[in-house]
């Protein structure tokens, strides 16, 4: 793997934990995302017209990914309902290589070295036994985070294989958070039957700059898609967890207990297997 692919997928993973790490303070997440969305809209909007149309081939795998995204974000809004951060996020993102793995092999033929094998499963297992390992999981809880994650291993997978086809990946990628932005608000509609967020002020603003990182993490892995493995590229995206941790310790005071310190460093060697397979 290149300097460049690991350094997209590493700023991509620290987006993420970041946006995540917003998400995370929402009393109501589904109207935080929905606000989020209307933030990646309004960026979408003029990089569109910027740049090239995407070429015909892709857009079947853009749509997918889009609605596939809509079912993602509130399976994972669900699970928070009933599950807490730090059991529901490692399940999910935890998952998400394994099954990336499994669809690249299958559906794209693609393969990886025994290293980056091995990395793939250490960040996998590392993230999901700090969720399993807690004791807190209820099966609902559990289920939903689960489900998640194979809509988001699902999208993945229609992102990697529909990018190659676009001509320019970032065109790709303003194109996706317009569809995504059009489906999510449909999707608030139908399930509150409304359209009032009712987000306080400040809720608003952190919603519209958790969406803008949320712009620049998918427009980075989407950018390292286009160039590199996607099973090795989605495992060290993963190391959002160790970033998460950081931050979770800096700005909100959570405790590093040692089993989430040796989650972070199972994770971390897992991301130098692959970066140097």
């Amino acid at each position: 793997m290149s300097p460049a692919v690991i350094a997209l997928a590493l700023t991509a993973a620290l987006l993420h934990a970041t946006w995540n790490a917003a998400l995370r303070s929402g009393a109501d997440r589904l109207s935080f995302v929905t606000a989020m969305a209307y933030a990646t809209t309004a960026i979408a909007i003029p990089v569109v017209l910027l740049l090239p149309l995407p070429l015909p081939g892709c857009w079947l795998y853009l749509l997918l990914s889009a609605a596939l995204q809509v079912v993602y974000i509130i399976f994972l809004a669900q699970a928070y309902r009933y599950g807490e951060l730090g059991q529901v996020y490692p399940v999910v993102r935890g998952s998400v290589p394994l099954l990336v793995t499994a669809g690249g092999f299958v559906l794209a033929g693609q393969r990886l070295t025994a290293a980056a094998l091995l990395g793939v499963g250490l960040i996998s297992l590392g993230i999901i036994s700090l969720a399993l390992g807690r004791g807190r999981g209820e099966r609902k809880s559990l289920s939903l985070a689960l489900l998640a994650a194979l809509f988001v291993a699902s999208y993945v997978m229609a992102d990697a294989l529909g990018v190659r086809l676009a001509g320019n990946p970032q065109s790709y990628a303003a194109w996706n958070f317009l569809a995504y932005g059009a489906l999510l608000p449909v999707a608030f509609r139908l399930l509150r039957g409304g359209m009032a967020l009712k987000l306080p002020a400040r809720e608003t603003l952190k919603a519209v700059a958790a969406g803008i990182l949320s712009f620049g993490s998918y427009a980075a892995i989407i950018t390292a898609f286009a160039i590199g493995n996607v099973g090795s590229i989605t495992a060290l995206r993963e190391t959002s967890i160790v970033f998460s941790a950081l931050i979770g310790r800096v700005l909100l005071g959570e405790a590093l207990t040692v089993q989430r310190i040796l989650v972070c460093l199972t994770v971390t060697l897992g991301a130098v297997c692959i970066g140097y397979s």
